[in-house]
């Protein structure tokens, strides 16, 4: 039965979740606050320099493949996707440099540089991870999942033992790795959905299969170029997408959602509704009026935001020809690095710092003879009434201090171009919890690994999609996100007919 559905939010997981819904049959609008499409995947230029201002790596693009599939289209005809080879430059303090590399016999003597044991071991360590990924795929990234009911259904007693559910990834990896190097660089994988090693559930291990195994990928023109192929097939679907258009309430009717205002004050009526705002946030605001709001949110209180950034998009007259595509500057001391972040909710004193240049792979990103400087460094999420100000200055200083440090001579003076998002930033422009970047922490001992239910318990017909669900943040999983919730869309529909049937 086609349905009318409007969708709050133009992020990747709005616009999947919108794709799927139109090619399921249903009438769709997808309603932006923002000037823009692409929520955290979104782009500035300034002085011939171009930059993405949110991902800037993409793993499993068979994720994207599969939601163009479903509307009977190929990917290759919206975007170009190309391999980046080496994944990844990893810089550390004392001077050690590793590249990280799907090419096995170059991976695996930079790991025998390292430490002999963990060469004899490095086979087995990628076979655990891809084992882990394997017991995934019949769960984690086929279905929307609630929590350990929901796993329970789908594995044997046997597959549940064998994620290791009694270890953190950091003593995964400790099984396996005895450098320090090298355990710090595998560890920092779970750092693609904002998370802790520390914390995390040993299942996670399998992004370094993901990376290792399946490879990483840059989208030709700027990553920005995955929501401009989205919105090209919305339109081909008559997908109606207004931007500047914000929602502020959802109306209801006798615990079912029925419609949205908008700040103009127009109301737009609807069979069912898909936010992108995350849970906690739209509790807050949009679902505030319904009765039982406020019990919800707090029982979604231990879904911990995931970390923040300060982003410095820096346009420099030179070029830096140790770098890489993608780099990484390590911290001295990774287990205090991310107990300051994840436990004590500071910035780090010693932050690792990541730098992406798609000026390497990508000439048509900067000027000649310069490049496009993407830096994050992780920071702890925004408490209530917080501002990120206070730091600003000073840790964009310990930023590039340390980036100086460690071999970017120059850096200062070379700057021609500088654009700064903080948590702050991010908290105002999407509306994220607390400014999270990749929607929920992921913490075995306080939320079991799992996410935001995409199903409301508040709404029988309101669904939410994005970072703060399952799979969780990044590309692909906020895209899967909107996917899986399309599914369980379906299911709900298919059941109340045969119910009223």
């Amino acid at each position: 039965m086609r349905k009318n559905a409007i969708v709050i939010g133009a992020g990747l997981g709005g616009l999947s979740a919108a794709i799927r819904l139109a090619a399921d049959g249903h009438n769709v609008t997808v309603l932006e606050k923002n000037e823009r499409p692409g929520g955290k995947l979104n782009k500035r230029s300034g002085q011939g320099f171009n930059f993405d201002t949110g991902p800037s790596i993409l793993t499993m693009p068979w994720v994207l493949e599969k939601l163009f599939k479903s509307a009977d289209r190929n990917l290759s005809d919206y975007m170009n996707i190309t391999r980046i080879e080496p994944q990844w430059r990893t810089f550390f303090e004392d001077g050690e440099e590793i590249d990280v590399t799907s090419d096995l016999a170059v991976m695996l003597s930079q790991v025998h540089k390292q430490s002999e044991k963990d060469y004899s071991n490095f086979l087995a360590y990628l076979d655990y991870c891809k084992s882990m990924f394997d017991l995934s795929l019949k769960s984690f990234y086929s279905k929307s999942l609630s929590g350990i009911q929901d796993m329970q259904k789908l594995h044997s007693f046997k597959d549940l033992l064998s994620m290791d559910p009694m270890k953190s990834m950091n003593q995964a990896t400790e099984k396996y790795l005895k450098d320090k190097h090298l355990r710090q660089l595998f560890n920092f994988f779970v750092m693609y959905i904002g998370s802790s090693p520390y914390h995390s559930p040993a299942i996670l291990s399998q992004l370094v299969y993901v990376q290792l195994g399946l490879g990483i990928y840059y989208v030709e023109g700027g990553m920005y170029n995955i929501a401009k192929g989205m919105l090209k097939l919305l339109d081909e679907l008559d997908v109606d997408v207004q931007v500047n258009t914000e929602v502020t309430q959802i109306i209801t009717k006798d615990k079912k959602a029925t419609g949205v205002q908008l700040s103009s004050g127009h109301v737009m009526e609807a069979d069912l509704i898909v936010s992108n705002l995350e849970g906690i946030p739209a509790h807050e605001t949009i679902l505030n009026k319904e009765p039982g709001a406020d019990k919800v949110k707090k029982e979604l209180k231990k879904y911990t935001p995931t970390v923040s950034g300060l982003v410095l998009l820096l346009g420099v007259n030179k070029t830096f020809d140790n770098l890489q595509h993608h780099n990484f500057f390590f911290s001295e001391d990774p287990k205090r690095e991310f107990q300051q972040i994840f436990d004590e909710g500071v910035p780090a004193d010693d932050p690792t710092v990541y730098i992406g240049i798609s000026s390497k792979s990508d000439p048509s990103q900067a000027p000649e003879g310069k490049e496009n400087l993407f830096v994050l460094t992780h920071v702890p999420p925004l408490q209530d009434g917080e501002s990120f100000e206070k730091y600003r200055g000073r840790y964009r200083e310990i930023v590039l201090d340390k980036l100086e440090r460690m071999g970017m001579h120059g850096l200062r003076e070379s700057i021609e171009f500088e654009y700064q998002f903080i948590p702050d930033d991010i908290k105002d422009l999407y509306g994220s919890n607390g400014g999270s970047i990749y929607g929920v922490a992921t913490d075995r001992k306080v939320n079991g690994g799992f996410k935001i239910p995409s199903r409301s318990s508040l709404l029988q017909n309101l669904y939410f999609v994005g970072g703060s669900t399952h799979p969780g943040g990044g590309v692909p999983m906020v895209t899967l996100s909107g996917q899986l919730t399309a599914d369980l869309i379906a299911e709900d529909l298919k059941l109340s007919e045969e119910q009223t049937g």
